[in-house]
């Protein structure tokens, strides 16, 4: 039996703590969320890229929660004073990094073309040079952020080895609750009134309150001569509990992180791709994760009294088997309504129960390995958050490209059901112990629950008799239907159909130019229709697509695409379209653009952008165009868009599409002339005039031009739509987050 010591005014200290790590939680996520789109902004939107984000965001996490264990070693009874001044200068640094982080991240960027110019890094190269600059910009933060763990537990003292592993489990329930307020508030709220400059300056300026107050709470706290004595089980020391933990925490880092780029795209046909169905995952796994851990800490006095063995078999078979539901919850058979409540209860019920599992399970090992001790939890934390480093990249590059989503979520949870079998085996059975049968029968269910799974459910895509599909690390793709039905889905979520608006998006702007056009960039390659038009006037035609397998279905959807591809003209890039613009020094007379809808979806924004614009002018030649497609949207996005249009361009013009739905704006630096329709299309090409009519053989192009250009709308009419609204750029992704304004004009029609 050891004997410990602690402080009269620990529980008062306890009670604070709880408080700064709700608070440090919220900001936490808010950063994460932030972090990760400044990046995108400025080094690409691929799947490369958010990945070495996340990753050098939880490495940062992981270095800092094993520091801040090491600092805490043979801290005795002053060393609670200390740690919370280390504690206060922690959440010090993390504030500093409101205004400091979306500057070096700029600077990265600069530093990347200063260096020889961002056109001469290979695509390898890039990414490497782009992990040390986010890594250069996040680490120290993050590092503060993982830190502030095992300080909190030396600072609590004693008083968090009061039952011998209460302490990580306070603070870790704290934390989830905060973060998930934190991604619910930056999602509903923040991001849209103040931007993310101005939520990052929230954040930073509640990290230095926190520091401000840990500082005070330690000026006033006074270690006392008296203590009471408290005793520690020693069935929670750690040389007693089961040698499997530090394997099973890095374990449920990397499968609840694996799990969660799963279940990205196999909710997405159901959610949608705007930024709140990505928060609406997010915020049930945090939610649930928060169950799970208060459960554990009201838990915990009953379990230490348990055989090791015996809690950690169940725990963990169960938790493997709960991941299982996505499976099913997943299958587009599944009765029920799509309302929106269905779809959240849908998402709810396949991820919850597992999330909860994890929740519980996560600050049990923390608490059951360190026995209070912070370097321990330092440790054993740092273990978890390097799990969640090689989950995601496991599942996007390892698994997916190559497996269904249903394969992947059972392949993921091989291993927690592995190790609750393993655990099963090695538990003592004693005679006559009526614990082994159930035991038993949990590992039996492991084995048969996957296959049994997987033979009844199906997949997204099989609600297309005919359909292609393919698979890469971005996305799921299929190509569906057949004639002029045909459908192009990217994660199940349709994206484009094929239409003589994304003809006109080429031909509209080539017809336009002044003098005879040369080459065309085409952003966002879809079906493949606008590259295919542009092509047909036997010019230089270059397509940049996000998507690696979207390219690969273009004989889907066109019969002659492999005439096209074979042409020396013809050029298909895979990237991120903003970052070719950044990267290349080629020069375009058009450059046309069609973001995928719908308007709302995470992350367009950065094809919207006052930057965005300006990368393409940039890439522009002499009295060059640029056609930028918009759907119909609300009018505050519309008058945005016109606004860092006409803060970037000399010349735009507006006109609704031929079929009066979306608009296409044309922008450069030269007058647009006006031109009568049947003198554009005396301009085209005879195959460009043969493309444009291919679908209504019974038009003609001037029939075809009249109805664009007859209407046209001015730009300053778009504009006044909403005088007021800002001109969308990075910081304030207008189209993106509409929520509050959505609520107050319900409101103000109630």
């Amino acid at each position: 039996m050891r004997v410990t010591f602690i402080n009269h005014n620990s529980t008062l200290r306890a009670r604070w703590f709880f408080v700064f790590f709700l608070v440090s939680g919220f900001c936490s996520l808010v950063y994460q969320v932030v972090w990760l789109r400044l990046a995108m902004a400025a080094f690409g939107v691929t799947a490369p890229l958010v990945s070495i984000v996340l990753s050098v965001f939880m490495a940062g996490l992981a270095l800092g929660s094993w520091g801040g264990g090491r600092l805490t070693k043979g801290t005795a009874a002053g060393g609670a004073i200390r740690a919370m001044r280390l504690y206060a200068l922690a959440e010090l640094i993390i504030g500093l990094s409101g205004p400091v982080v979306p500057t070096a991240l700029l600077w990265g960027r600069a530093a990347l073309d200063g260096l020889g110019g961002a056109n001469s890094w290979g695509s390898s190269g890039y990414y490497a040079a782009s992990a040390v600059m986010v890594g250069a910009a996040l680490v120290p933060f993050c590092a503060a952020m993982g830190a502030t763990f095992p300080l909190a537990m030396a600072a609590l003292g004693a008083a968090g080895r009061r039952s011998g592993q209460g302490s990580f489990s306070r603070l870790y329930v704290a934390n989830v609750l905060g973060a998930a307020s934190g991604t619910l508030v930056s999602a509903l709220l923040l991001v849209e009134l103040l931007g993310f400059r101005g939520t990052l300056l929230v954040a930073a300026a509640l990290n230095v309150v926190l520091a401000i107050a840990a500082l005070l709470l330690s000026l006033l706290t006074v270690e006392p001569d008296g203590v009471e004595a408290i005793s520690v089980p020693d069935a929670v020391r750690p040389d007693v509990v089961p040698a499997q933990i530090p394997f099973l925490l890095f374990a449920t880092g990397f499968v609840t992180m694996a799990m969660e780029v799963v279940w990205v795209r196999q909710f997405t046909p159901f959610l949608g791709t705007v930024v709140y169905s990505f928060a609406t995952i997010l915020a049930i796994y945090l939610l649930a994760t928060f169950a799970g851990a208060a459960m554990w800490r009201r838990a915990s006095r009953r379990e230490v009294s348990r055989p090791a063995q015996e809690w950690l078999a169940r725990n963990v078979v169960l938790a493997g088997l709960v991941g299982l539901l996505p499976i099913v919850m997943a299958d587009p058979g599944l009765p029920g309504a799509d309302t929106d409540v269905f779809v959240i209860l849908r998402v709810a019920f396949a991820i919850g129960p597992f999330c909860i599992a994890v929740g519980f399970l996560t600050p049990k090992l923390v608490d059951r390995w360190s026995a209070g001790d912070p370097a321990k939890a330092g440790s054993g934390y740092a273990l978890n958050v390097i799990g969640c480093i090689f989950g995601p990249l496991v599942a996007s590059f390892l698994l997916l490209p190559f497996v269904s989503e249903r394969v992947s979520i059972a392949l993921l949870a091989l291993p927690v059901l592995a190790a609750g079998s393993l655990a099963i085996l090695l538990a003592p059975r004693p005679g006559g112990n009526a614990a082994g049968r159930p035991l038993r029968a949990l590992w039996a269910t492991t084995l048969v629950a996957p296959l049994i799974l997987l033979f009844l459910t199906h997949d997204f895509e099989t609600i297309f008799p005919q359909r292609q599909v393919r698979r890469d690390y971005s996305a799921t793709v299929v190509a569906a239907g057949d004639g002029m039905d045909k459908l192009l889905l990217v994660n199940g979520y349709g994206t484009t159909r094929l239409t003589t608006i994304t003809k006109m998006m080429a031909h509209l702007p080539l017809a336009f130019l002044a003098r005879p056009p040369k080459s065309a960039l085409v952003i966002c390659f879809g079906m493949g229709t606008s590259f295919r038009s542009s092509l047909s006037w036997g010019i230089e035609a270059t397509a940049v697509e996000l998507i690696p397998s979207v390219p690969t279905l273009f004989g889907y959807f066109h019969q002659d695409a492999a005439t096209y591809l074979a042409s020396p003209r013809a050029r298909i890039v895979v990237d991120d379209g903003r970052r070719f613009l950044e990267r290349t020094r080629e020069m375009y007379d058009v450059i046309t653009v069609d973001p995928p809808p719908p308007v709302e979806a995470a992350g367009s924004s950065l094809l919207y952008s006052r930057e965005f614009l300006a990368a393409a002018r940039s890439r522009l030649s002499p009295g060059g165009i640029l056609q930028e497609w918009l759907p119909d949207a609300e009018q505050i996005v519309v008058s945005s868009l016109g606004q860092a249009l006409k803060e970037t361009f000399s010349f735009v013009r507006v006109f609704r599409s031929e079929r009066g739905t979306g608009f296409h704006f044309l922008a450069s630096d030269e007058p647009i002339p006006t031109i009568a329709p049947a003198e554009l299309a005396a301009r085209l090409p005879a195959t460009a005039a043969l493309d444009l009519i291919e679908w209504q053989q019974r038009t003609t192009p001037v029939e075809h031009f009249m109805a664009v250009l007859y209407q046209e709308v001015s730009l300053n009419r778009i504009i006044q739509f909403v005088p007021d609204a800002p001109a969308l750029s990075d910081d304030r992704p207008v189209n993106e987050y509409y929520i509050v304004r959505r609520w107050l004009h319900l409101a103000l029609r109630d």
